[in-house]
């Protein structure tokens, strides 16, 4: 194994790469969100936002996109994730769970440290964001489940608050008018579109973790909210 380029300050890339992610990791462990406690756990699902250091050192997030099989946003990208079996003690313990499941992502290998506000989504079900930092993607070594992935990438999250390979379409909900982001992607020859629940998700997140809003109207539905009824 060739040894780890070191600096001149004698810190190695890796070390900063984990410096990096252990002060992200830091700062994120003040982020907690109790909003949707008291939903029952018939009526939640949590997401896990998986953050890693990229070759060139941007944070970046590990996306799916689901099987073509499956009966609901059959090859739509999608976070890892499902909804809460009753085993499960709490939304930490859901999205760890189904991304093993999903992608093989064993839960020792990341550490958890924000819930982010819930997202409302179709039937009444509250979508919890779980954040969740990788700091040695070398050793996650994918196993996708076929019956619900059919492809895993990842993307930079910053991606996310930029005005770039993004386009909106309007919409209105009972009078209210709102926008839908889609984020064009392409990564070794494939293309993908990352739009709707999981575009905000990944708004709202790379918001949390770069302390800044994004760069274009975002202009989120209120229903997106975890009392809400339906999402569009």
């Amino acid at each position: 194994m060739n040894p780890d380029p070191t600096s001149k300050d004698g810190i190695s890339a890796m070390d900063k790469a984990s410096r990096r992610l252990s002060d992200l990791a830091r700062q994120l462990r003040l982020h907690r969100d109790d909003q949707g406690s008291g939903i029952g756990g018939k009526n939640r699902a949590s997401v896990l936002i998986c953050i890693f250091e990229g070759d060139s050192g941007d944070l970046r997030v590990i996306l799916t996109k689901r099987a073509s099989t499956l009966s609901s946003h059959s090859g739509e990208v999608a976070l890892p994730g499902g909804k809460r079996d009753d085993a499960d003690k709490d939304d930490v313990e859901t999205a760890l769970r189904e991304a093993r499941e999903e992608i093989g992502l064993d839960p020792s290998l990341v550490e958890v440290v924000a819930v982010l506000e819930p997202f409302g989504a179709k039937r009444g079900i509250v979508v919890i964001p779980v954040v969740a930092m990788l700091f040695s993607k070398d050793d996650f070594i994918p196993v996708l489940n076929p019956d619900e992935v059919e492809d895993i990438f990842d993307a930079p999250l910053e991606m996310f608050l930029k005005d770039e390979n993004r386009r909106d379409e309007e919409r209105e909900w009972l009078g209210e008018k709102y926008l839908l982001h889609y984020f064009d992607y392409e990564t070794d020859d494939k293309k993908f579109v990352i739009w709707a629940l999981t575009a905000g998700i990944l708004i709202e997140a790379a918001t949390v973790i770069f302390q800044r809003q994004p760069s274009f109207d975002e202009r989120r539905p209120k229903f997106w909210r975890y009392h809400a009824d339906i999402v569009a």
